[in-house]
């Protein structure tokens, strides 16, 4: 995306010199790579192959806008640690102590609804490819074991080649997928002009599959990987603002295939597939009987590292924002860029006990069926975060905490500000449809 802060040379506005700039170079990049995995699990995958069966390529228009709003919301937290050398949270308590307050319930609540779904996640492609080895529940805990003892013992670095390897293996199969149905390209090429299908609450709909595009809380732990890459001051923003274009090609790579394959593979013969991640099952045994078993299976193959990706990227880039959090509840002030950098972080008793928060608590609902109020608060929490971290994005990078030259410019606040107003008819939708009635 292009320079949105929308200032080319404003030399009298720095408050000081920057660092020299670095060159661009795809070798440096690594934080993309890892938010993009970690954004597109296995939910967004169902959502979008929904789309695909259920209005062909007629919101493929909607997928790309998706990337394009989050490719803005993860260049501004991205911004706001390389330009102030401050973390987003620092940034967030900067706002007043109600941010900390909601950080402090969502991180409790949502990891440990999040915990569970994601080992289930993880562990439902295990079990269709090895049926006879275990229970699902078994699975999952295995799952959420092998996550906790990998981002346990390693360091960014590592945790960013594995991330990669497994990218490459969603990348293979999601295109492998999308060739073997081979695609109406004029079709889909004519569903990117925005048209909004003519059905009911197909407004929402769509405005659903343009803010399910890759990621929630994990756009804002993208600035969190920046700094553990290594990436402390402005003299990385070209390099960071490469590497955001590269994470959201790759998400767009991996959404429209997904919607090629809805549209082609099950809108053409009218296969309705079922909500939530057994959608994903069920699509794989419709590629066994189609195109045989080599090709269902890949795809399970591919399905498990959507979701293994989403669950290690959870497990390290939160914990590093649990990590922050508690470090400025205890008041430290140092240079948290630099001590995202240096790795501490990574080896401090409040990133790994958050890490075990994510694990042990939530094998319970593994076994058990869900708290039905705390899925609700779940739920309200997961729906307000995106309003929350677009309009606090505009707050801090239009205000004296960002060194002016890094500040906002015309088409970052206009992105911005349509993301917060997208996000925010989403949570409204979300929160109204909860069952409150039967909440109290």
């Amino acid at each position: 995306m292009a320079d949105t802060t929308g200032n080319t040379q404003d030399l009298g506005a720095k408050d000081g010199p920057g660092p020299q700039p670095r060159r661009s170079s795809w070798r440096y990049i690594g934080p993309g790579i890892v938010v993009a995995a970690t954004g597109v699990g296995a939910g967004d995958l169902v959502a979008t192959l929904i789309a695909g069966s259920n209005f062909g390529y007629t919101l493929l228009w909607a997928a790309v806008v998706g990337c394009l709003v989050k490719i803005s919301l993860a260049e501004a937290c991205g911004r706001w640690h390389l330009s102030t050398g401050r973390t987003l949270f620092d940034g967030w308590a900067s706002l007043g102590s109600w941010t900390t307050w909601f950080f402090a319930v969502y991180a409790v609540i949502w990891g440990f609804v999040y915990g569970a779904a994601a080992m289930s996640s993880s562990a439902l492609p295990l079990q269709a490819l090895f049926p006879s080895v275990m229970d699902l529940e078994y699975w999952g805990m295995a799952c959420g074991l092998v996550g906790l003892v990998f981002v346990w013992f390693n360091k960014y670095a590592v945790f960013e080649k594995v991330m990669t390897v497994l990218v490459g293996v969603m990348f293979v199969v999601t295109v492998y997928l999308a060739f073997r149905v081979t695609p109406n390209l004029g079709d889909a090429f004519a569903g990117l002009l925005p048209v909004v299908p003519d059905e009911k609450d197909s407004i929402l709909n769509t405005l659903g599959l343009i803010g399910g595009v890759g990621g929630t809380i994990t756009l804002a732990a993208y600035g969190y990987w920046v700094n553990a890459k290594g990436w402390t001051n402005s003299g990385w923003m070209k390099v960071m603002r490469l590497d955001n274009r590269v994470a959201y090609l790759t998400t767009g790579v991996f959404v429209v295939a997904m919607l090629f394959v809805g549209a082609e593979l099950l809108h053409s013969a009218n296969i309705a597939l079922s909500g939530g991640d057994q959608g994903l099952v069920q699509l794989g045994d419709i590629l066994d009987d189609r195109y045989g078993t080599t090709t269902g299976t890949l795809f399970l193959v591919g399905f498990f590292a959507a979701s293994f990706t989403s669950l290690i990227g959870v497990w390290h880039g939160v914990s590093l924002m649990f990590a922050d959090f508690l470090a400025r509840r205890r008041g430290e002030r140092q240079a948290r860029a630099d001590e995202l950098a240096s790795g501490r972080r990574e080896r401090s008793w409040t990133f790994r006990a958050y890490l075990l928060w994510l694990t042990f608590p939530p094998m319970i609902l593994l076994f058990q069926d869900e708290p039905f109020r705390l899925i609700i608060i779940y739920g309200v929490l997961g729906a307000a975060f995106m309003p929350f971290l677009a309009l606090t994005l505009l707050w801090l990078l239009n205000s004296s905490r960002t060194p002016r030259e890094w500040r906002n410019g015309h088409l970052s606040n206009g992105m911005l500000a349509a993301a917060g107003l997208l996000f925010l008819v989403l949570a409204v939708k979300q929160i109204w449809d909860q069952p409150w009635s039967e909440f109290f």
